[in-house]
């Protein structure tokens, strides 16, 4: 990346030498010299000037990269958004395992050291909830009023060590084919929750005559009864009125139990972070992004796990993590996933550009090209070590791909049940949103967004704009993801954000 601290207004940064277009910091007003090019319209922040001529149907260059073609004759000095550009299918040099390369991992006595919660698996938690699950919609309300009731009681009063008691409901569970993909994706995240290590507790709440069967399932993972996990269903055991007690009464023998843990050090490879981004704007790429990708670089080097996401938000940049992909198997594992997208959004009579979304377009992103570009820019430099479908285990090392919508609480939720116990949310039009049991750390790509919304944001990435530089802001994430697994509160979580953001994937007709 290029600032160009010369001209004392407006500023602008070009990211690549190859690019035909700059970058506004600042608004460019009609007539401003930039770049060595006279503006010939107004540029507002964060979106594009060209600086170079581009023919119709010629490649627009950002990051080096293509970000979509020139739908007319584009002069120096024009401002690049919607009215000029177009996307079309082009061809891609995946160039798989090209460049893969052995990490240098950190020895264990070298490695950071966090306060985690070490469970009797051996895995860590960041958090120590109690959670209410539910198999199905119809489970949701009684899930919610024995929260409440837990809640009201006071309950937790005499177990400091418990976060607290979350019901984590949703929107289907029946109505679909009970072997169908929808139904084995809800089957995993469900798993995925009760296991994670943020976990200390599980109460299933069912109906009873739902499609996923609470004892099915339960056969499936080989789940058993125990003190920290019961499940019941509201027909078996009498109606609501009865199933809030039986629920209450489940919770309150776990609460011993679950308030028994204790924090100790542990190193920063017990951490599995998610990496996650919305509300995106032309700053996202420039700063948050890369710098978050600077943190997960530096958490694979001591040992722990990143997982980029957001399947439909890496299309287009999709070249760019086959080379890094330890194997030709991984690459061409991801690529299986962006040909499924294509065919899943042409089946449903989308299309990939379908995003970015209004709010990014007016933040200055106009293809999915170039947001995607922004987005892989989250998951740092090191080599992809294994791709997953939703909700799977994350079971390697490193940097690693989990397929999931780039719609952000489905996305996450996907994580969450893959074992992510702390997250990281870039955000450059300010998004609204905190994740339970993961904590969130929301990352701001400007200042202006940073200081409008500063109960919301945890860090201000657009000083990278000011000459921070990307290395700066990385550590500054990396020592900010220690403090926030070790118990310290991220400002979502002080908002009291993530009972709602549980959002399983969807996948297949509703019946």
């Amino acid at each position: 990346m290029m600032l160009d601290k010369q001209a004392p207004s407006p500023r602008i940064v070009r990211l690549h030498e190859r690019d035909n277009l700059v970058v506004a910091v600042d608004p460019i007003a009609p007539g401003a010299a930039v770049h060595g090019v006279m503006a010939k319209s107004r540029v507002p922040k964060g979106h594009k000037m060209a600086v170079a001529p581009i023919g119709q149907g010629e490649a627009i260059l950002k990051f080096g990269q293509i970000i979509g073609f020139a739908s007319m004759p584009v002069e120096p000095g024009e401002w690049v958004h919607e009215h000029n550009v177009e996307m079309h299918a082009f061809s891609r040099d995946y160039r798989f395992a090209e460049e893969a390369r052995s990490e240098a991992v950190l020895p264990v006595e070298a490695r950071a050291t966090f306060e985690g919660y070490r469970r009797a698996n051996g895995r860590v938690g960041t958090r120590n909830y109690l959670a209410i699950l539910t198999s199905v919609n119809c489970s949701a309300s009684v899930a919610r009023f024995i929260a409440r009731e837990a809640e009201r009681s006071g309950l937790l009063d005499e177990y400091p060590n418990i976060d607290g008691i979350i019901p984590l409901v949703h929107g289907t569970g029946c109505g679909m084919d009970q072997k169908g993909e929808g139904a084995e994706i809800l089957k995993r995240t469900q798993w995925g929750y009760a296991s994670n290590p943020n976990i200390a507790g599980v109460l299933m709440v069912g109906l009873g005559c739902e499609v996923f069967q609470i004892g099915r399932w339960k056969e499936l993972y080989r789940i058993e009864e125990t003190d920290t996990f019961r499940s019941l269903t509201i027909q078996e055991t009498g109606g609501t009125r009865k199933s809030v007690e039986a629920g209450l009464a489940a919770i309150r023998d776990m609460l011993p139990i679950a308030n028994r843990v204790q924090r100790e050090t542990v190193p920063a490879s017990e951490l599995v972070l998610a990496l996650q981004c919305g509300g995106s704007d032309g700053y996202s790429g420039i700063t948050a992004n890369p710098a978050l990708g600077a943190a997960a670089d530096l958490l694979v080097r001591n040992g722990g796990t990143a997982i980029l996401s957001e399947t439909p938000e890496i299309y287009g940049a999709e070249h760019l993590l086959t080379r890094r992909a330890a194997t030709r198997e991984i690459g061409e594992k991801l690529v299986d996933l962006i040909r499924w997208w294509e065919d899943y959004t042409t089946r449903n009579r989308g299309e990939m550009n379908n995003n970015p979304s209004p709010g990014n377009k007016a933040g200055g992103l106009t293809t999915i090209l170039e947001k995607s570009l922004g987005a892989a820019a989250k998951g740092g430099t090191t080599t992809l070590t294994d791709v997953y479908r939703y909700a799977e285990p994350v079971n390697a090392k490193g940097f690693v791909f989990m397929d999931t919508p780039g719609y952000d609480p489905v996305s996450a939720t996907g994580q969450v049940a893959g074992g992510a116990n702390i997250l990281c949310f870039t955000t450059g039009r300010g998004s609204a949103y905190g994740c339970k049991p993961t904590p969130s750390i929301k990352l701001a790509t400007n200042s202006d967004v940073y200081r409008r919304m500063i109960d919301d944001m945890d860090i201000d990435c657009g000083d990278i704009l000011d000459g921070v530089s990307i290395a700066e802001k990385g550590q500054e994430i990396f020592d900010t993801i220690l403090k926030v697994a070790s118990g310290e509160r991220s400002k979502s979580e002080l908002l009291g954000y993530g009972d709602a953001e549980f959002l399983p994937w969807q996948v297949g007709a509703v019946m």
